[in-house]
């Protein structure tokens, strides 16, 4: 009689999920999800795009009703990390927070196994947040330079090129400060560094007096005013510092960009789930004020896309920064 039981329900259990399918209802989304969901960052802990997933991935954890895992794999300006995240099941169970330096590391890195145009274009969820970035420096070393227009001045006076330092060799900063250069006529020297909080440890100890920072790094120092903030890279910034005016406002018009983040999934990820994962996230960065708070002290923005939008965003920055990239001839190997 048990075994009997058992495969009957078993039985109706089938008939249910074939009536869902010859209906058209997503009979898969409907179980999902019903175990632990592992969330990728390609980058090391602590970092703009861990903090993201960790704040984010709380809440949705609550409203999916089953935990989030963050698993960091860094490496290679997030190349490793999202290399590997790709070949992961597209069962629902799997996804990542994308930051940017991974939209440029195979430009950077010639062997990296993917092409962010292709990989995962099509499996884009949902942009989480805005990261604006800020030029820096340490005011003892440079007690002077208190705007941009006195970075470019004390640049164009020195004798020797002045160094400046970001989170590695092609990152956003170090990209962003390379097409400063151009439009301003000056020269400086990138020191490049594995990450931001070495960058940020050195240019607090003085190794190094300026850095173009993503203001996760920078803004509590700025606002132990260990470091002076110049000037920042869009409007957006504006809500965290207050009163420093953006690198447009001081004489390049034509200069305007943040660095972003987003949730990706390996190809093949059932709509119904990418789909529940976007409408979540809509929800959690538009509704909840603790969570745009926090993602604000932490020196990101909340900015919910949904994923086509995602997905020409992403291939317009990939075109516009490969095309630096190339012309600088930048590279990490």
């Amino acid at each position: 009689m048990t075994q009997t039981r058992i495969t009957r329900r078993h039985c109706l259990a089938a008939g249910s999920a074939g009536i869902l399918s010859t209906l058209g209802l997503p009979a898969f989304a409907d179980a999902w999800p019903s175990r632990v969901i592992k969330m990728v960052v390609a980058f090391p802990a602590g970092g703009p795009t861990d903090t993201a997933a960790r704040i984010v991935s709380q809440k949705l954890a609550e409203r999916l009703g089953v935990s989030i895992v963050v698993e960091n794999k860094p490496g290679a300006s997030g190349s490793i990390g999202t290399a590997a995240f790709i070949k992961s099941p597209a069962d629902g169970y799997t996804l990542s927070m994308f930051g940017m330096p991974a939209l440029l590391a195979p430009i950077l890195y010639k062997t990296t196994a993917y092409d962010p145009t292709k990989d995962f274009q099509s499996e884009s969820v949902a942009t989480v947040y805005d990261l604006p970035m800020g030029i820096v420096v340490n005011p003892s070393l440079l007690p002077e330079v208190d705007s941009l227009k006195a970075l470019v001045a004390r640049a164009k006076a020195s004798k020797v090129p002045m160094n400046y330092t970001s989170s590695g060799a092609g990152s956003f900063g170090h990209l962003a400060m390379e097409q400063l250069k151009d439009l301003g006529s000056f020269e400086m020297q990138h020191v490049p560094y594995r990450g931001s909080a070495p960058a940020v440890a050195d240019l607090l100890g003085g190794q190094v007096g300026v850095m173009f920072a993503d203001l996760v790094a920078a803004l509590p120092h700025i606002k132990a005013g260990k470091l002076r903030a110049i000037a920042l890279s869009s409007p957006k910034a504006a809500a965290m510092l207050p009163g420093v005016k953006t690198v447009s406002e001081q004489g390049f018009p034509s200069f305007d960009f943040d660095s972003w983040g987003g949730l990706i999934a390996p190809a093949g990820t059932p709509a119904a789930v990418v789909a529940r994962v976007s409408k979540e996230v809509a929800a959690i960065l538009a509704e909840d004020k603790e969570i745009q708070a926090k993602l604000l002290s932490a020196g990101a923005i909340a900015a919910y896309q949904p994923g086509d939008a995602m997905q020409k965003r992403l291939v317009a920055d990939h075109a516009r920064w490969s095309k630096v990239v190339r012309e600088k001839g930048i590279s990490a190997t």
